[in-house]
């Protein structure tokens, strides 16, 4: 069992842990979010309407764009003014094919708008100078009279945007420049110096954190550059086999590889763990953010697709991942402030995909749903009384609660493919009303929605549980999670 006690209310849980990513790399900008005016597909002012309201309905809270490895090779004037006359370029990194530079600032912003969404864009230090970044900077928020808000005025845009995010530069440990750690720290603090804030409102700088378990970077970044950033991004990819020489089926696995990539998605707990031990040695006020700007499920592409485009079907196991990195970014997130998975339309572990006019929601789509209830909500330490470990159930199950308008909310996870897992929750009080009662449940434990077959895996009602007075018993099945949120006298 375990015990809730409203004394166990903790942290936030921001609802940026949510947020998203969209790459100019292969279907995830061009298709999966812009389809063009004159685009028979239905859209507003270019920008596909199906992937907005999609998103809209599971509130997402802030997108990343262009980049990934894409922003280190972008220079931001080749994608403003008017469309016919932007140069087409080569996107090298993802395929080899050509960039047309249609999709710019203008309109990333024009998506956040449709969306509600902040915006969080990374700036280009590999290949891009100083003058680069703080003109766009320029070009975004400055309201007045300058050359890069003139420009801005003459391509149509009369009020600077407000620009919440913005990170300096990408991977630089790889494809953003193969920099040693000392050499970044130093490279941050000169272009972070430009990222100025013209207008009212401050700009959240996020330098180049470490991929994966690379703690000499977070050491040295915290070291030499700590008092210079808002925040320091963190990457780390689920693998099944860890080995991005041979990641494996995204749709064809065993038990066992089913197993693997459960542990796999586990182990982030000991890099946020260990990288936020880090940080609090530079920073025990916890100022800094810890920005997990890429994770997500990575396996070897679609039979027959592009390489360079990253295409990967997604099945319940990606749902489960999710929930699972969900329930970490949850404990730790008095200091993850941020988190954006990799990515949100057509591209690895994506929410949405599609096949020219129809649009698909996947596993992964529902499992973002089933959590909206903890956007910015209180985190609930509540500890099994069992004496295991905090946030589990037994071998395979999980949970993470939530404090917010009154109600607590609820998730199990079952990531067992045989046994149920019966879970008993001791509410303050009396459970009163029951808000939500919802499972996300797929039939195999590679079940997915094609154009086929859109709503194999969807969101039903939930009945198996009890409530009893204060206790709340619940039995759930292989390969799902539940979300139940309850009110108590």
């Amino acid at each position: 069992m375990v015990t809730i006690t409203e004394d166990a209310r903790a942290h936030r849980i921001d609802r940026r842990i949510y947020g998203q990513f969209a790459e100019h790399l292969g279907r995830g900008v061009y298709e999966g979010i812009w389809v063009g005016d004159d685009s028979p597909i239905p859209h507003h002012n270019g920008i596909r309407s199906d992937v907005v309201a999609a998103l809209r309905a599971i509130k997402v809270p802030v997108v990343r764009w262009p980049g990934g490895c894409f922003a280190d090779d972008y220079h931001w004037q080749r994608g403003i003014g008017p469309r016919a006359e932007r140069p087409a370029v080569v996107n090298f990194h993802w395929g080899g094919v050509v960039e047309s530079n249609h999709f710019g600032t203008h309109e990333y912003f024009e998506l956040l708008h449709q969306l509600d969404a902040e915006a969080y864009i990374c700036g280009n230090v590999g290949s891009g100078s100083v003058t680069e970044m703080r003109d766009w900077v320029e070009y975004i928020t400055l309201d007045g009279t300058s050359p890069m808000a003139d420009l801005r005025k003459r391509h149509g845009r009369d009020q600077p945007w407000r620009l919440h995010f913005f990170g300096v530069g990408n991977e630089s440990w790889g494809c953003g420049g193969n920099m040693r750690p000392q050499y970044y720290a130093d490279l941050y603090r000169r272009y972070q110096t430009y990222v100025r804030p013209y207008g009212e409102f401050p700009i959240y700088k996020v330098a180049c954190g470490a991929n994966d378990n690379d703690y000499e970077w977070t050491e040295v970044l915290m070291t030499q550059a700590g008092r210079f950033m808002d925040g320091l991004s963190l990457h780390y990819y689920t693998i099944p086999s860890g080995d991005f020489s041979a990641k494996g089926s995204a749709i064809d696995f065993d038990d066992h590889e089913w197993y693997a990539t459960i542990r796999q998605a586990r182990r982030i707990e000991e890099l946020l763990a260990r990288h936020c031990a880090i940080m609090d040695t530079h920073d025990p006020d916890k100022r800094v953010g810890l920005i997990v700007d890429e994770w997500g499920t990575w396996y070897d592409r679609a039979p027959g697709t592009n390489p360079g485009f990253l295409e990967q079907p997604n099945t319940i196991r990606d749902a489960m991942v999710a929930a699972l990195t969900f329930n970490r970014f949850h404990r730790y997130a008095d200091r993850v402030r941020m988190a954006n998975i990799a990515q949100m339309v057509n591209v690895l572990q994506a929410l949405l995909h599609t096949d020219g006019p129809v649009m698909v929601r996947t596993p992964t789509y529902y499992a973002f749903a089933l959590y909206t209830d903890h956007h910015d909500a209180l985190f609930v330490d509540a500890r099994p009384d069992s004496g295991d470990a905090p946030g589990t159930i037994g071998a395979h199950g999980e949970y993470t609660v939530s404090w917010k308008d009154d109600a607590y909310t609820v998730t199990v996870t079952n990531a067992g493919l045989e046994e149920e897992v019966d879970a008993t929750f001791d509410l303050p009080g009396r459970i009163t009303t029951v808000h939500r009662d919802q499972i996300l449940l797929g039939e195999r434990p590679n079940s997915q929605n094609t154009v086929a077959d859109p709503n194999e895996v969807v969101l039903t009602e939930f009945n198996d549980y009890r409530i009893d007075g204060s206790r709340l018993r619940m039995t759930v099945p292989p390969h799902s999670i539940v979300t139940l949120r309850v009110s108590h006298a």
